[in-house]
């Protein structure tokens, strides 16, 4: 039998490589930045254009590299920072796997200068899918610039996989945010098609985090600094009434390097317990420092999860010492046991004496009296101690006034209750039945011939908001209702971005937008339904929501924002409902053209016969 096993060609093994360290132009941009930033640079720029589907550059100051580092840098398994096994456990650099730049080249067409300081010429390097087209000479400052041109342009397949371009920059901004929170005392410069987004100098931590996400943000960091022998932890936290229905402000440094870590957020999230509204995320910026012998960063290939020796005293550790920040900072609710004396009742003088009060004591209610009863009136009697008299003397001649009365009405005749006819016929009357129940404040259950509906209150509710919101901005003309006083809402220049592309359409739903600068948000009119507290949150989910790629190619800015708002004022797990309310929500949901499921395609309700009931017993 012939031999089937082959090796593989060097540019397809360059290519399934390539799949995983570069997923989209974000993971580029990732390991440029990272390689900028071991290079010893103190000032980078980062270029970007359609998303980085076209352009991604990085500029740098760096240490730059010789002609023959610089071809040698693009070969597989090629790098400075790594030379035996035991490197890996004591890494304290970035890029040390020696495969970013060969799988980069692989699919994309990359021009390299680079220029040591000593060195009066630099080199330039052209490669095109693995394949060095040339390298020349030429005159270049110090330092290193990498530009990947066409990415995905010999593997259309996963070139198709990208999302839109708003998705796609999202992505890259994120990675550009870690890695500039991570170094503060570097400066960072980014353009996106020729406009600066971003322009980070050099700085300390909290004004990185200022500049980063608007000058409104300082006011909400609360500082976080605890040292101990296993683990050094800094940085804020956010306080709990600004906390955000989005995960977006959330980042873990593990000596300067960005991880993503269940175990220790829910750390953070057990020290803010009680302090957070129902769906909240705190937000935080830490950093934690920690021996390199104790931790695998080399677990995963985008080198964002990391594994630790003790993750339960790192937890408990990083746990006490937000608490304890938000304790000291007057944040966490506390017990104060001291005094207060302007709280102190009058009942602790004792120079004030004791009142006395004067009293008849030889008045008594209930002794007997003589009255005249010759008239028959109401007398009241005065006795000389000046008190009421017997309390039966009131009603005294009540008794032949009640004869007298009888007397004179005597033919008159009472129509009584039993003579009163019904309306309806006795036989057709039927009792009012519920035909709802809710249960666990979660579910509604509804009686139906074959069976029973349990329908879900909050997907239902979702569903019968979502086809009012969409008819109101397509088919009829949007109502808006003013509102006394300008709603002012904060927002970082990411936020407010995204914001500023969906404009068009809130207007068309009934927002009217007075004000929309850099960082504030200012809004006289809002819908009709919608109100005024449920702005901010309808927003920071809309925000959210075109963050985490729910809007595609497949969906209009209308559906988006109709889905959003559905989303946000949509009946909550957890809420009671009323008889009616109940009813008139069954009653609404099969009115829609889709009942059968939610705006997120998930099930509103579903059904149970008698038939799997009588099975359940058997």
């Amino acid at each position: 039998m012939a031999d089937i096993i082959q090796l593989l060609p060097d540019h397809v093994a360059n290519q399934i490589a390539a799949g995983e360290v570069v997923q989209r132009p974000a993971s580029v941009v990732k390991e440029l930045l990272e390689n900028a930033i071991d290079a010893g640079a103190n000032s980078i720029k980062l270029i970007i254009k359609e998303a980085g589907k076209t352009l991604v550059q990085v500029i740098d100051n760096g240490k730059g590299m010789s002609v023959t580092d610089a071809r040698l840098s693009f070969e597989r398994h090629a790098t400075s920072k790594i030379k035996t096994a035991d490197d890996l456990f004591l890494l304290s650099t970035k890029g040390f796997r020696g495969e970013a730049l060969a799988s980069i080249a692989a699919i994309a067409h990359v021009e390299l200068k680079s220029k040591q300081e000593d060195d009066e010429v630099g080199t330039c390097l052209v490669i095109e899918g693995s394949e060095v087209q040339s390298q020349e000479v030429v005159v270049t400052p110090k330092g290193t610039s990498i530009a990947v041109k066409n990415l995905f342009f010999n593997i259309p397949a996963r070139r198709n996989f990208l999302k839109s371009n708003a998705v796609e920059t999202r992505h890259i901004i994120d990675e550009f945010h870690r890695v500039a929170l991570a170094h503060p005392n570097i400066e960072f410069v980014m353009y996106h098609n020729g406009s600066e987004s971003f322009n980070l100098p050099e700085s300390n931590y909290r004004q990185r985090i200022v500049n980063i996400f608007g000058t409104k943000t300082n006011e909400k960091l609360v500082p976080v600094n605890e040292e101990t022998e296993v683990l050094t932890i800094s940085g804020f936290v956010g306080k709990p009434e600004f906390a955000k229905k989005s995960r977006g402000e959330q980042f873990f440094f593990v000596n300067d390097r960005f991880i993503k870590s269940a175990y220790l957020n829910h750390a953070i999230s057990s020290a803010f317990e009680g302090l957070l509204k129902d769906g909240a995320h705190a937000s935080y910026f830490l950093n934690l420092k920690v021996n390199p012998q104790t931790i695998d960063i080399n677990i995963h290939p985008t080198k964002t999860e990391i594994k630790f020796d003790d993750e339960h005293t790192l937890y408990a550790i990083l746990r006490s010492a937000v608490k304890h920040s938000l304790g000291q900072f007057n944040i966490a609710p506390v017990l104060d046991f001291d005094r207060d004396a302007n709280l102190d009742t009058p009942y602790s003088y004792k120079q004030k004496g004791t009142p006395t009060v004067e009293v008849d004591r030889s008045f008594n209610p209930f002794q007997e009296e003589k009255m005249s009863s010759s008239q028959p009136q109401r007398n009241y009697h005065k006795p000389s101690g000046g008190t009421a008299s017997h309390w039966e003397s009131l009603y005294v001649g009540l008794e032949s006034k009640e004869i007298q009365s009888q007397d004179n009405f005597s033919g008159v005749d009472f129509e009584t209750e039993e003579k009163n006819s019904s309306i309806f016929d006795e036989t057709n009357k039927v009792e009012h039945k519920h035909t709802t129940y809710q249960v666990h404040n979660k579910y509604i259950i509804s009686t139906i011939k074959s069976g029973m509906l349990i329908i879900d209150q909050h997907r239902a509710h979702q569903r019968v908001l979502y086809e009012d919101f969409l008819k109101n901005m397509t088919i009829k003309e949007a109502m808006s209702q003013q509102l006394l006083f300008p709603l002012q809402l904060h927002f970082s220049p990411q936020e407010i971005e995204i914001i500023q592309q969906l404009k068009h359409d809130l207007e068309h739903t009934g927002f009217i937008f007075q004000t929309l600068s850099e960082e504030l948000v200012e809004i006289t009119g809002v819908p009709v339904s919608v109100p005024e507290s449920e702005v901010s949150i309808i927003l920071e989910q809309l925000i959210s929501d075109v963050e985490n790629e729910v809007p595609d190619s497949h969906f209009s800015a209308t559906d988006l924002l109709a889905k959003s708002m559905a989303k946000s004022l949509a009946i909550k797990t957890g809420q009671s409902l009323t008889r009616m309310e109940q009813e008139h929500l069954v009653n609404s949901l099969f009115a829609c053209k889709e009942p059968n499921v939610s705006p997120a395609n998930r099930v509103t309700f579903i059904t149970t016969t008698v038939d799997e009931l009588d099975k359940k017993f058997v």
